[in-house]
């Protein structure tokens, strides 16, 4: 297995900043007041999360789709359709109340990361992808748990 590059790295790492704000926000309540002073309501605890989860879980769905335009035929049909479900997830499930919609969305990342794995045995996805995600997909899970839980 290669490495992580060194760039996805660093970046995934920066995009996990808003899922540990949320969950930090979500478990101190004074930290919750400041953040929603500072930077409103929605940039803080379960909103956060939510919106936040919602864009990356549809942002991932591209991602998908991309690794789905290397292959043909019926690895490529398979792939393309896929790649929606992420997207479609976190729109029809993501949305709604919460807490419910955070356990939703972390099913929907846990489910993605199946997905992710379908596409590396298939030879879609670098070989350091699931290194990469695996990592990732258990900080955003952790955070929308503590989420959910507060």
């Amino acid at each position: 297995m290669t490495r992580i590059p060194f760039s996805a790295l660093i970046l995934g790492l920066a995009g996990l900043i808003p899922f540990l704000w949320g969950a930090v926000t979500a478990v101190a309540p004074g930290l919750e007041d400041w953040s929603q002073s500072a930077f409103g309501f929605r940039f803080t605890s379960g909103p956060l999360l939510q919106t936040y989860g919602i864009v990356i879980l549809s942002f991932m769905s591209g991602v998908i789709w991309g690794f789905a335009t290397r292959a043909k035929g019926a690895t490529a049909a398979l792939g393309y359709a896929l790649s929606v479900l992420p997207a479609l997830w976190a729109f029809f499930l993501g949305t709604g109340m919460r807490p419910m919609s955070l356990w939703a969305l972390l099913a929907g990342f846990v489910a993605l990361l199946a997905i992710d794995a379908l596409l590396t045995r298939r030879g879609l996805a670098p070989d350091w992808w699931m290194s990469l995600r695996l990592l990732l997909t258990g900080v955003v899970a952790a955070c929308l748990a503590i989420g959910a839980l507060a």
